[in-house]
């Protein structure tokens, strides 16, 4: 799709303005009096605070306790103070924070690595080495994060920061051309694309990072040509990877870094080669990829999780807003809208990218003063990932198919999510903080990664496998004005020590009324079924009750087992309070009856 259009590119690629540089006053001065109020406030507290020290000891300690918070919290601790020194310097205009700009720049410029202890290899899955080789750069995720930042600076400050000494952008010039164009150009990432091996947000997030680089800094042609050529290529290989429905495997958070980078990708390459890709945007899979994230919320910030993600999710940005209108998605365009006017913080003080905190500003205020409107959503079914959704009046219910070999995958072949009244039913626990332990090969042994803590069965204690040979077969779906329903086998999820010939599960929601799971086994194991729920239930025979939510009426089921999980983990207390529960429930016969009232 990108890579045919190499041929007719312009003889001169324009460069990229992240929307008003500085001496474009009046756009600057436009934002309201609160935001620049607060703006203000963050940048001037940032004065006053002294920048992290990052030691060599630091970066090491990934590799030795396989802890990655700790360094990272110093590593973006840095990146934010720095955005909020810009900002308030763009919206003031007084140069009162230049100084402190420039102490960032040169703290970032004079770090060994930029690449995250956590991603300091250069082959897909090799050993991470405990410290940076500044011979041999690696650009992962974040360093060319920072890359982009530091251009976009330059981009939008070059004479003031000129100003001070040609030092400053010099520096930053060096350091982008060494730690990222020439590594870029010069060697192969697996995240650039090969062949048909299968790429996932790292492709779109990074190439659009390399592109706001190239063409934010004065770059010369040569280096332009050759970067956008090779990124057309990357963002084919992402591409490969999604089916026509637009589906993102890896969940709702990676969304934003897949195919909101990839949206960022796109409006790059619009404005550095004018005409060229732009009936791209109409493209039927780019528009079901932008939608996707509409189909996926439930209510509030609750979204359906599965995967790396997690239920709760920060609220829509300018980015999706933009995305929307440029894919012609009203659908896109009202959600954005509205869950944008829900943000207590639209300014973005956490965001570690500065264009997107750029756009927010400038485009985001323009965005509040409409009345925003709440898109209806609609039940859909996304054969790519086995993606099941449907809802009524009340609830809102997904069903995961697919295979458990997916990036960023959990063992949830089958795996039933529910909401009622906008708040959790059956839940999907989601991902801890990430650690070494989380992306190696004992990543299975962490237990949310594991079937036995989502809404499936396990027999005699033997759980799902990972790899994409462990799918759901025989997958039927159904959509009437009165029910929606879905059947799978998941039988083929399990390795053959579970000893379970088939395992037909059909999920019907009943509009207005409830929804009902029906699992029908046939084993040489005894199987028990578990259920995931953050409500304290209660138990009675054949029945569970959920106060103030809802019931579970059972058939075909033993005595119920109510294990109480602690959160402590502080990324799973984001979504969930601080005890959940697992209800273990056996089979008494060769089938499972649960409605959901």
């Amino acid at each position: 799709m990108f890579s045919e259009i190499a041929g007719s590119l312009p003889r001169v690629l324009d460069d990229f303005i992240p929307r008003a540089v500085f001496s474009e006053r009046a756009s600057w001065s436009a934002i309201s009096k609160p935001l620049f109020e607060r703006v203000i406030k963050d940048a001037e507290e940032r004065l006053s605070q002294s920048w992290p020290v990052i030691m060599a000891s630091d970066y090491r300690e990934y590799a030795l306790s396989g802890n990655r918070s700790r360094f990272e919290d110093l590593y973006f601790t840095r990146r934010c103070m720095l955005n909020d020194l810009v900002l308030g310097e763009l919206l003031e205009g007084e140069g009162r924070f230049l100084g402190a700009i420039m102490d960032g720049i040169f703290l970032i410029a004079e770090e060994s690595g930029w690449q995250l202890p956590a991603h300091n290899g250069y082959e897909r899955g090799s050993p991470r080495l405990p410290l940076p080789d500044i011979s041999q750069p690696v650009i992962d995720l974040f360093a060319a994060e920072t890359a982009a930042q530091l251009a976009t600076i330059a981009a939008l400050l070059r004479d003031q920061l000129d100003a001070i000494s040609p030092q400053v952008v010099i520096r930053i010039e060096r350091e982008v051309e060494t730690r990222l164009f020439s590594p870029y150009l010069g060697r192969h990432f697996w995240w650039m694309g090969r062949g048909e091996e299968r790429m996932n947000n790292w492709t779109a997030w990074i190439t659009q990072n390399v592109l706001l680089s190239a063409f934010c800094l004065k770059t010369d042609q040569a280096v332009r040509r050759e970067v956008l050529v090779k990124a057309l290529g990357s963002l084919d290989a992402f591409l490969k990877d999604y089916a026509g429905d637009g589906a993102c495997e890896e969940g709702v958070v990676y969304y934003r870094h897949a195919a909101l980078c990839l949206h960022g990708a796109m409006t790059i390459l619009d404005a550095v080669a004018p005409g060229v890709f732009t009936h791209l945007w109409s493209e039927p899979k780019i528009r079901n990829m932008a939608e996707y994230i509409v189909n996926m919320h439930v209510a509030g910030r609750h979204y359906f999780n599965f995967a790396d993600s997690s239920a709760v999710v920060e609220p829509c940005s300018i980015r999706e807003y933009l995305f929307g209108k440029a894919v012609g998605s009203e659908a896109l365009v009202a959600f954005a809208a509205a869950d944008r006017a829900n943000n207590e913080s639209p300014h973005l003080p956490k965001e570690w990218n500065l264009w997107y905190r750029v756009q927010e500003l400038l485009v985001g205020s323009t965005v509040g003063a409409a009345e925003p409107r709440q898109t209806n959503k609609q039940d859909i079914f996304y054969p790519g990932i086995g993606l099941f959704i449907a809802r009524d009046e009340r609830f809102a219910l997904a069903v995961k198919g697919g295979n458990n070999g997916e990036s960023h995958n959990h063992n949830d072949v089958g795996s039933v999510t529910l909401y009622k009244d906008g708040r959790p039913l059956l839940i999907d626990v989601g991902v801890e903080t990430y650690t070494a332990k989380t992306f190696s090969s004992r990543r299975y042994e962490i237990w949310t990664m594991q079937s036995a803590f989502h809404n499936l069965p396990s027999f005699g204690e033997v759980m799902q496998s990972a790899g994409a040979q462990f799918a759901a077969r025989d997958v039927e779906t159904e959509f009437t004005p009165t029910e929606a329903r879905m059947s799978l086998d998941i039988a083929s999820a399990y390795p053959p020590e579970a000893k379970v010939r088939s395992y037909r599960r059909t999920v019907t929601l009943r509009r207005g009324r409830e929804v009902e799971i029906v699992d029908v086994h046939d084993g040489g194991l005894p199987a028990v079924l578990s259920l995931m729920t953050c409500v304290a239930p209660t138990l009675s025979a054949g029945r569970i009750d959920l106060p103030d939510l809802g019931n579970v009426l059972l058939e075909g089921a033993g005595e119920v087992e109510i294990e109480p999980i602690d959160i402590e983990d502080a990324r799973l207390r984001l979504s969930w309070p601080a005890r959940i529960y697992r209800l273990r429930i056996p089979f008494t016969k060769n089938y499972l009856k649960m409605r959901i009232v």
